[in-house]
Parts: C-alpha cells; sequence; structure tokens
C-alpha cells in the first residue's frame, strides 16, 4: 500500500480553511493509503513560541485529527519533535541540498520580509526538515496546498540528488495529492486575504473550538456583495467574498462550485447564506464538540502522541540506519 505523510504546525487556532484544505482530506486518505499524521512542532520553533503555548497546541493539532475522524488505530499520530529521525536526516539533507534551490524558496521570502537578515537559520533550511519529514518514512504521496507545492519539488530535488550521488535508489519521488474545492479558504471579512489565525479580527475564521451558535454567528456576519449569485464561475471572479462562500459550501457539500451556482444561480445572499449556515453547522459542528470533550481529557491526547511516536520510530529508525550507511557512517553495534 502506498504511503501517505502529513503534517499540521501547531501555532494555535486551528480553523475552518486547515479543516477544508487539508484534515478533512487526512479522514478519506485512511481507506486507501498507509496514513502518517504529525503535529510539526520542530517547524513551528523556526519562530518564537512560547513554550507552554506550543505544548497545548501540539496537543490541539492531535485532537483536531482525532476530532475530524482520523482513526489512531489506523493512522499514526505523533509530535515530530518526539521522533529523533526528523533531525537527523534533515541534517543529511542540509548536506545535499543547495543553497541556489533554498534561494528560490518564494515562501522564506514572504515569511522573512524586509528582515531577511533576522531571520533564523531553521526558517531558511526549513524545506530541508520538511524532505526529511517525508523521506524518513519513504511517503510516496503528500497532501499539500498551493503554498507547499514548491516545497515538495524541492523534496523530490534532494531524493533525487542523494540516489544519483550515492547510486541508489533509497527514496521514492514523492507525488503531490491536491484536493479540489476550497483548497484555499479566505477570510470572511475580507475575501482577499487567506483565513488565517493571526487576523485581529475573530469574525474573519471559524476555529475547530467554535460551537454551533458561534458558527451561525460568523456565518450570518460574513461579508458578501449587493448582487445575487450568478450562473456561471468566470462571474465570480472579481467577487472575492461570494467565491469564498461558494467555495466553502462546495468544499462541505462535496460538490464542485459549478454545482453549487446550478442550485443557487439567481438567489440573494438572504437565501444563500442560511443555508450555508445549516450546512456548516451540521458538518463542522460536531467537530468542535469533540474538539471541546477532547481538550478536557489532554491525558487521552497525550497517550495517542505517545502511541504513535512508538510506531513511527519503529518505521523511521530502519531508514535511518540505511541512509547512515549509505553516507558512510559508523553505526553503533
Amino acid at each position: 500500500m502506498s504511503r501517505i505523510f502529513s503534517g499540521v504546525q501547531p501555532t494555535g487556532n486551528l480553523h475552518l480553511g486547515n479543516y477544508l484544505g487539508a484534515i478533512r482530506n487526512f479522514v478519506g486518505l485512511q481507506d486507501n493509503y498507509e496514513c502518517i499524521y504529525c503535529a510539526v512542532n520542530m517547524h513551528a520553533i523556526t519562530v518564537w513560541q512560547d513554550p507552554e503555548d506550543l505544548r497545548n497546541n501540539t496537543r490541539e493539532v492531535a485532537a483536531a485529527y482525532l476530532a475530524a475522524g482520523v482513526d489512531p488505530k489506523r493512522s499514526i499520530i505523533f509530535a515530530q519533535s518526539s521522533v529523533s529521525a526528523h533531525a537527523e536526516l534533515a541534517w543529511i539533507f542540509n548536506c545535499v541540498a543547495r543553497l541556489g534551490w533554498l534561494n528560490r524558496m518564494t515562501q522564506f521570502k514572504e515569511k522573512a520580509g524586509k528582515n531577511r537578515e533576522n531571520a533564523s537559520v531553521g526558517l531558511y533550511a526549513y524545506p530541508n526538515l520538511m524532505a526529511a519529514d517525508i523521506l524518513a518514512y519513504k511517503a510516496t504521496h503528500v497532501p499539500v496546498g498551493e503554498d507547499q507545492k514548491q516545497h515538495l519539488e524541492l523534496t523530490r530535488d534532494i531524493a533525487q540528488k542523494f540516489n544519483k550521488d550515492y547510486g541508489t535508489e533509497t527514496f521514492p519521488l514523492v507525488e503531490p495529492l491536491i484536493f479540489g474545492e476550497a483548497t484555499r479558504v479566505m477570510s470572511l471579512r475580507d475575501g482577499s486575504k487567506k483565513m488565517s489565525k493571526s487576523d485581529p479580527s475573530d469574525y474573519s475564521r471559524i476555529t475547530f473550538t467554535d460551537d454551533r451558535d458561534s458558527i451561525a454567528m460568523k456565518l450570518r456576519k460574513a461579508r458578501t456583495d449587493p448582487d445575487p449569485l450568478p450562473a456561471k464561475l468566470e462571474e465570480l471572479d472579481n467577487r472575492p467574498e461570494a467565491a469564498n462562500l461558494v467555495g466553502i459550501y462546495a468544499a462541505l457539500a462535496d460538490m464542485t462550485r459549478q454545482q453549487v451556482l446550478d442550485e443557487f444561480s439567481g438567489a440573494a445572499f438572504s437565501t444563500f447564506k442560511p443555508a450555508l449556515t445549516d450546512l456548516a453547522v451540521e458538518k463542522f459542528g460536531p467537530i468542535g464538540e469533540e474538539m471541546k470533550r477532547l481538550r478536557a481529557d489532554p491525558g487521552h491526547v497525550d497517550s495517542v502522541l505517545k502511541d504513535g511516536a512508538e510506531r513511527a520510530s519503529a518505521l523511521a529508525a530502519p531508514v535511518l540506519a540505511e541512509v547512515k550507511d549509505i553516507v558512510g557512517f559508523l553505526l553503533a553495534r
């Protein structure tokens, strides 16, 4: 069976964008793949994190996986820092990847901004650690959003160069899995901006911890425009708020955006938003209730993470040993 690896950063305030863009897909992938899902807390510290917040947020990611329907018996759920193979393989990949490759990474340029000289080395080398995350398990497929496609290409480049340099076929060339509607969910207050935990307005996002009433209130207050919904997708091009809500409906209903327009063409938002609200409360409301239950039981979440770390380590250890031997490191006997 092909193997999936993916992870979510534990930076707090997980929201509907994280669910529709990633975590919901993790659930469905369990039917056809061997799945390894991580709270990537080593990636999180590429920018400073409050230690206690980081611990709590790591549990939150695990709880979100569980609440959304990831089965810890069928899949592996763990914290990245619990498996040392990630860090060890990342160093080897630091010595395989080229500076020119990393200099082309647009996400570093976006995150570092004008303070590039003050950015951490970890932020710069982030893609090499991401490659190690994936290749420590010889994963064959990775579900990615548009903003991670470039990093996955780098993972392929690193795997290919390692194999060529050492004359082996150690690592697979991992394939991306990109899913359909609403892979990029935008702010409920500004359709031109991505839904984000850092937005100062709590009304810009629906979080994993929102109850049904909060979900309904936020969608009722979501920004729209005065025109009815069109019949054709291209007519949404200059209507970012309308396009966002149509995309969210499509993702929650497992429809295409065109199918949503076929159903609601000509409808005012006074008709569409209540339908969207009912759908979101039905689909996302139970997840918030389960999140609340899991957050009240951190011991259970920790036990899932511990079991997952042991299973992940058992998979990664022979891969790391193989790589060390290929590179020429002496192995402890």
